[in-house]
């Protein structure tokens, strides 16, 4: 009976095996980075935190001046364009093997296609806040389906995180003062949940994965995948899109596509790998803390108390999974 593999799956595979080798592929073992240590993966995480939580304001931003589909399209585009020069400057970038086609269909064509097109439209009709509160429920409904399918356990901290991350985050979207009689608003927020649940799952299989290149080398052929959809549906949509370019456009699109997309998507990935999913699910928790704090900053967005309260519910959840896996590692 073949043994189940340890947490961490840190087995160095070929990157392409001879027989599903696709043309011009290399057929020969290359170098290829273990998982990050823990402490490495935790420092990228508060990173990626503040990345991910200042792109809520620069994509609402930038929305007032493009149509959401042309402006998803020109975020995946440039991001592509980025990752490429990125691993071939490296000398990563080669095709993928067959072996890699399946997950990027799932990361490609679902979370970074699907899931950017349902969230940039949502976006049109909900804060920017509220937004990235939404979005960061796929936080919450990864720790079921790590649990379930991965078999990792739910510790006692990280359990008094989850609970108390997913009551910051009910009180934060506060179901009592939201307008359900404004369809758009419903509609908005429907897409950008539905989005989140598609990146629980993406999550879920990179962390259960067995990895045969690195994310580097896959990321340029990620976003191509999003890109082969998101392109014929913004043709679709908006034929004829009416753009207001200016300064205010421009950053938005560089920080939304080759920072928080193309940076964003390496670090998250390598994260994910490095720690339990449960741990890297509940620490993007904080994502929407910042989200809210800077569209309120830059935007003019209110904090009301039920804001400051589910804010500091949802970072003394995290703080929780953070002791967990300080007491884990010990």
């Amino acid at each position: 009976m073949k043994s189940p593999m340890p947490e961490g799956r840190n087995e160095i595979e070929p990157l392409v095996e001879p027989s599903l080798a696709p043309a011009g592929a290399v057929d020969t073992p290359l170098a290829y980075s273990r998982p990050l240590s823990t402490a490495a993966a935790l420092m990228l995480m508060v990173g990626l935190v503040v990345l991910w939580g200042g792109n809520w304001p620069a994509m609402k931003t930038g929305l007032q001046h493009i149509p959401p589909m042309t402006f998803a399209s020109a975020r995946m585009i440039s991001a592509m364009l980025t990752m490429a020069v990125l691993a071939i400057a490296l000398g990563q970038m080669r095709l993928p093997a067959r072996r890699d086609w399946g997950f990027l269909a799932s990361a490609g064509v679902l979370q970074m296609g699907v899931y950017i097109a349902l969230l940039t439209y949502g976006m049109q009709y909900v804060p920017a806040g509220r937004s990235s509160i939404l979005a960061y429920t796929m936080s919450l409904w990864v720790v079921p389906g790590a649990v379930l399918f991965l078999g990792e356990r739910l510790t006692g901290w990280n359990g008094g995180g989850f609970l108390l991350s997913l009551l910051g985050v009910l009180v934060l979207f506060n179901p009592v003062t939201f307008d359900w009689t404004d369809q758009l608003a419903i509609l908005g927020s429907g897409l950008i949940l539905l989005g989140a649940g598609i990146s629980s799952g993406v999550m879920l299989q990179i962390r259960g994965r067995r990895w045969s290149a690195s994310p580097l080398a896959l990321a340029p052929w990620q976003f191509l995948s999003a890109s082969m959809v998101l392109v014929p549906l913004t043709l679709i949509m908006e034929p004829n899109p009416q753009i207001s370019w200016n300064s205010e456009l421009v950053l938005s699109i560089f920080y939304s596509g080759p920072l928080a997309t193309a940076l964003g998507l390496w670090l998250f990935v390598e994260i994910t790998r490095a720690l339990p999913a449960i741990t890297s699910s509940l620490g993007l928790l904080a994502v929407p803390v910042v989200g809210v704090l800077l569209s309120a900053w830059t935007l003019g967005e209110p904090i009301t108390g039920t804001n400051v309260l589910g804010l500091l519910l949802i970072v003394g959840g995290v703080g929780f999974v953070a002791v967990g896996g300080l007491r884990g590692r010990g």
